[in-house]
């Protein structure tokens, strides 16, 4: 009876619509989400390409190192930026974040003008700490919102990043030949957007740091981390950021080697991050309405679909098809894992159970972007998305193993 009563009330919450400051705040997040994530598009869709105008023919393998140093800088900067935020609050947290974009950015410019390979992957590095900062946009979202409408709001937050499917495309099609070294203005131009950030993440009017959010109880991170529950959010996170980091770090470099013209891998990196946030204004809607793993599940299908379009053939269609499904596919998982991972702690323990998260997550996406290079170079296009379908095959059996305990079908 109290669960039913429980559920009327959620659902009234909802068709009562979010409350006017809570949109504002979170409105601003997702303009910050988008701009910030399309620096990190504009340099998947360049950093490769601009690697290899400075290496020898037998280094083209390691093109992506740089954003695989930035997936790495991640990984090391998720727990900093995480504590970080719970000390001095989110609005210091980000805004650490977008001067060290700024400061990553400039050193991946300075190491092209000087030709220096080293010097853009230490860039890539930096950049990490951004990229860390970004992640947790989404957390504090559901900060910003009440409890009702926690999925929305993280589904809103991300559907920022549609603008980025624009900007970050476009900034990759037009800067790279404003001047010369080739693409050297299109890291100058993530300097400018990080810049903007910097200033907009002022007129967010974030929680107060409070004391006792902090100084409540806390488990051991081994327990938070081993719940059933937390696995399954975050074994989908990683895989989901895993299989589109492999696909999509890796596309750019394949349509060239394909025979197509490098202006297509712009075209198709646009179509892929429109599929990743444009489903993002109402995957929210559909965890409310279906359950998180119905959604989660529909996201494995629309990733093996993205594999079937990619072996199909090598056309431009083929490639902008695989990689709008793999974006799609990226975003019913990438929701449904988090809205999962923010029921399985305390407010005292969030700052370590998302640390820890994200620290998995781009362990498997710097993993994964330094393999797609290597991978495409020695095996090929085909193999790859071989490799993909593997990968999201195990989700599909983490996520079935799960929903077969007592527990999750209750």
């Amino acid at each position: 009876m109290d669960g039913s009563i429980k559920v009327e009330e959620t659902q009234a919450a909802v068709s009562s619509g979010m409350p006017r400051r809570s949109l504002r705040n979170i409105g601003l997040l997702a303009i910050c989400q988008a701009l910030t994530q399309s620096c990190n598009t504009l340099m998947f869709a360049s950093s490769a390409l601009a690697v290899l105008t400075i290496v020898s023919p037998d280094m083209r393998m390691w093109a992506n190192t740089p954003v695989t140093m930035q997936h790495l800088g991640v990984m090391l900067s998720v727990f900093p930026a995480s504590m970080l935020m719970m000390r001095h609050g989110r609005r210091s947290g980000f805004r650490t974040g977008s001067l060290m974009g700024m400061a990553g950015a400039s050193c991946a410019a300075i190491g092209l003008g000087l030709g220096s390979f080293l010097v853009m992957c230490l860039g890539g590095l930096v950049l990490g700490f951004a990229i860390a900062s970004m992640q947790l946009y989404r957390f504090a979202a559901v900060e910003l919102a009440p409890g009702p409408f926690r999925a929305q709001a993280i589904s809103y937050v991300t559907a920022g990043g549609v603008i980025a499917g624009v900007l970050g495309p476009t900034l990759a099609r037009y800067t790279p030949d404003l001047w010369l070294p080739m693409f050297q203005a299109s890291f100058v131009a993530v300097i400018v957007v990080h810049a903007v950030v910097f200033c907009l993440l002022g007129f967010i009017e974030f929680p107060r740091v409070k004391i006792e959010d902090s100084a409540g109880p806390q488990r051991p991170l081994r327990e938070i981390v081993t719940q059933p529950a937390y696995m399954v959010a975050c074994a989908g996170a990683m895989i989901a950021f895993g299989v589109m980091s492999f696909v999509m770090a890796a596309s750019p470099l394949a349509i060239v080697q394909c025979g197509l013209d490098k202006t297509e891998a712009p075209i198709t990196i646009f179509v892929h991050v429109m599929g990743m946030f444009i489903p993002a204004f109402f995957t929210g809607h559909l965890v409310a309405r279906y359950g998180i793993f119905n959604v989660m599940t529909a996201g494995i299908a629309l990733l093996i679909g993205g594999v079937a379009v990619a072996l199909m053939g090598i056309t431009e269609w083929n490639f902008r098809i695989a990689l709008g499904l793999n974006g799609v596919g990226w975003n019913f998982m990438f929701v449904g894992a988090t809205t999962l991972l923010t029921t399985t702690y305390r407010l005292a323990e969030r700052g370590k159970a998302q640390a820890f998260n994200d620290f998995m997550v781009f362990g498997t996406t710097a993993t994964a972007s330094i393999m797609a290079s290597v991978v495409l170079e020695l095996k090929g296009w085909a193999v790859l998305n071989y490799v993909a379908f593997v990968l999201v095959c195990v989700a599909l059996l983490v996520i079935g193993v799960y929903r077969l305990r007592p527990s999750a079908r209750a």
